[in-house]
C-alpha cells in the first residue's frame, strides 16, 4: 500500500502495538499517522527533499537570531528572523492540516523584535515557535521517517549473477543469514569442507546484494562501507583460514564479518525498515 493511501485512511487514528514484557502487564504503544498532504514533499513524489531543506532551514535560522540578538546586529537579526517567519509559515502552506498548529502570531513579533532588538520578546518568540517545532517533532519525527525515509524492501529485487533470476529481498536476506549460519554449524562441527562451500555460497550471495544496493548508493564511498574491498579483504581472509585449516581464526573471522556487513547494514536500515512495515501491515 503507498504511503498516501495509508495516510488518507488513517488521518487521525492511532495504530496500536502490543509487546507483552514478562512479570508486568500488557502495554500499549500508539503511533500517529502524519497527514496525507506531507509525502509531497518528500522523495519520490518530489524531486527535492523540500520538507526536510525546510526543517534544516528553519535550526539554523532560528540559531543565527539567537546569536545576531546577543551580538545586537540588527541586520542580521533582522535578515534572519526573516528566514525563519517565511519558512515557518511555509509549513501551512505545505501541510495544511498543520496550519492551526502554528505559532503564525509569535512568528510575526519575532519579526517586529527583530526590527526593533526587543531581546525579551525576541527570546520568547523562540521559545513560543521552537516549542511548536518540538512539539510536533515528538509525535511524528519518528513515524515521518519510517515512512518517507526509509526504503520499502518489498519492492526491491535482488538478480542473481549466475541464474539472472530476480529474488526478492527476504528471500535474499534469508539465503544470506543460512550461509552464515552454516559456516559457524560447520567450523562447530569442524568440517572445513561443508564452511569453504558456504564461505563461497555466501560471497556470491553477498555480491548479489551489492549490485542491488548500488540502485540507491550511487556514491561509491556509501557502498565501500558495507560491501567494498575492506569487508571484501575479511571475506577472502576468511577463505585464507579455512584453507589452512583454522578454525579457531576463523571462527573470529566469522564474527568479524556479522558485524562489519551484516550488524551494520541492519544498523543502518533494518529498524526503520520493520517499524514501516509494521505500520503498513496494522492498516
Amino acid at each position: 500500500m503507498c504511503h498516501r493511501l495509508l495516510a488518507l485512511l488513517l488521518p487521525a487514528l492511532l495504530l496500536s502495538a502490543t509487546p507483552v514484557y514478562a512479570g508486568s502487564e500488557e502495554k500499549t504503544v500508539t503511533l500517529p499517522i502524519p497527514p496525507a498532504s506531507l509525502e509531497e514533499w518528500y522523495k519520490p513524489a518530489n524531486k527535492r527533499q523540500v520538507w526536510l531543506h525546510t526543517m534544516f532551514r528553519l535550526r539554523r535560522s532560528m540559531q543565527a537570531v539567537t546569536q545576531y540578538s546577543a551580538l545586537e546586529d540588527r541586520e542580521l537579526l533582522t535578515k534572519w528572523a526573516g528566514k525563519l517567519v517565511k519558512d515557518y509559515n511555509s509549513i501551512g502552506d505545505m501541510v495544511p492540516e498543520w496550519r492551526d498548529e502554528l505559532e503564525t502570531e509569535w512568528a510575526e513579533r519575532l519579526l517586529a523584535a527583530a526590527e526593533a532588538l526587543d531581546k525579551p520578546v525576541i527570546e520568547r518568540a523562540l521559545f513560543r515557535l521552537g516549542k511548536s517545532c518540538t512539539g510536533c517533532h515528538r509525535e511524528y519525527r519518528a513515524i515521518t521517517a519510517a515512512l518517507y525515509r526509509t526504503p520499502d524492501f518489498s519492492v526491491v529485487t535482488v538478480e542473481d549473477q549466475e541464474t539472472l533470476e530476480d529474488m526478492s529481498y527476504e528471500d535474499t536476506m534469508e539465503g544470506l543469514s543460512i550461509s552464515l549460519n552454516r559456516i559457524v554449524i560447520a567450523l562447530a562441527d569442524q568440517d572445513i569442507k561443508a564452511a569453504k562451500s558456504a564461505r563461497q555460497k555466501l560471497v556470491s550471495r553477498l555480491d548479489n546484494l551489492a549490485g542491488s544496493c548500488a540502485s540507491c548508493h550511487k556514491d561509491e564511498a556509501s557502498r565501500e562501507q558495507i560491501l567494498g574491498n575492506t569487508n571484501k579483504g575479511k571475506l577472502e581472509k576468511l577463505g585464507t583460514l579455512l584453507e589452512a585449516g583454522d578454525i579457531k581464526e576463523s571462527r573470529h573471522a566469522v564474527g568479524d564479518i556479522a558485524v562489519s556487513i551484516c550488524a551494520r547494514c541492519h544498523g543502518t536500515h533494518r529498524t526503520l525498515s520493520d517499524l514501516r512495515e509494521f505500520i503498513v501491515k496494522s492498516e
